[in-house]
């Protein structure tokens, strides 16, 4: 019988920037708490992301009371409050058009100067409402400032075979989940419908096609042939790259690392 369990959970709090790690996280209606409510756009507000500047990857979001510390090695780092409800504007995330709050000037500059574009920082509103794509989701489900779905669950265990096949390891932190789970066969998630962690329930609703930030070293902002190369040899279908499942929760509540995973469907 298997025995899979929660064994890691991380929210990114600025789309494309680094990971924070957590013991235990609140599943709210966006997904993980915090997770994507902030996100860098240019000029013209589009989203930026790894794809096009891979320096974000070097960018540790902190939150702290009333707001976010921003971190990186060659600049001071800068406190943002929460940004008023005065200071609205409209974003893009790929093709949908969200109400978003601006940061301020401050955070622009310190963003413009370090990744060496002109861009601002905003952030989601609690009240404002994106819905996910309905061929996969409810009316209703919606997420933040995510690619496209609230929540990205991978197995330790995909890794673990990936890795195998890798002439170097690399971490899960290249590929961004929200929940890590452990305790199944490799890619044994590619199968799964439904799954109870605590007293919730999640649906899997979509594997996740992978671009070129998985190739992006995180230490330095590099781009690199692995994995995707080795992707491509054995996890390649319809001409995209999945690795992970896209997730959405059913209801609100707490998951923490340990927490026991049910496979219902």
């Amino acid at each position: 019988m298997i025995n899979v369990t929660v064994s890691g959970l991380s929210i990114y709090p600025v789309k494309s920037c680094r990971e924070v790690k957590q013991n235990s996280a609140w599943v709210e209606d966006f997904g993980l708490k915090n997770d994507r409510r902030w996100m860098v756009v240019d000029e013209n507000g589009v989203m930026l992301t790894q794809r096009k500047i891979a320096k974000m990857c070097l960018i540790q979001p902190e939150l702290v009371e009333n707001g976010l510390v921003l971190k990186t090695i060659s600049m001071d780092p800068l406190y943002i409050e929460n940004p008023l409800a005065n200071r609205k504007v409209i974003v893009k995330v790929w093709a949908d058009q969200c109400q978003a709050y601006d940061a301020g000037d401050e955070a622009a500059n310190w963003l413009s100067r370090f990744l060496l574009i002109k861009c601002r920082l905003v952030y989601f509103p609690d009240d404002e409402f994106r819905q996910v794509d309905l061929n996969y989701a409810k009316q209703g489900d919606k997420t933040a400032f995510s690619d496209g779905f609230p929540l990205l669950l991978i197995s330790q265990d995909s890794l673990d075979d990936l890795n195998q096949r890798l002439p170097v390891l690399v971490t899960m932190s290249r590929f961004r989940p929200n929940i890590v789970v452990k305790g199944c066969q490799p890619f044994a998630e590619d199968s799964w419908k439904k799954i109870r962690i605590g007293e919730m329930t999640f649906r899997i609703v979509k594997p996740c096609s992978r671009c070129v930030i998985p190739s992006i070293n995180i230490e330095t902002a590099e781009k690199e042939e692995e994995p995707i190369k080795t992707l491509v040899r054995y996890r390649k279908r319809d001409n995209k790259i999945y690795f992970g499942q896209n997730v959405i929760a059913d209801t609100n509540g707490k998951i923490e690392v340990g927490m026991p995973v049910e496979i219902i469907e």
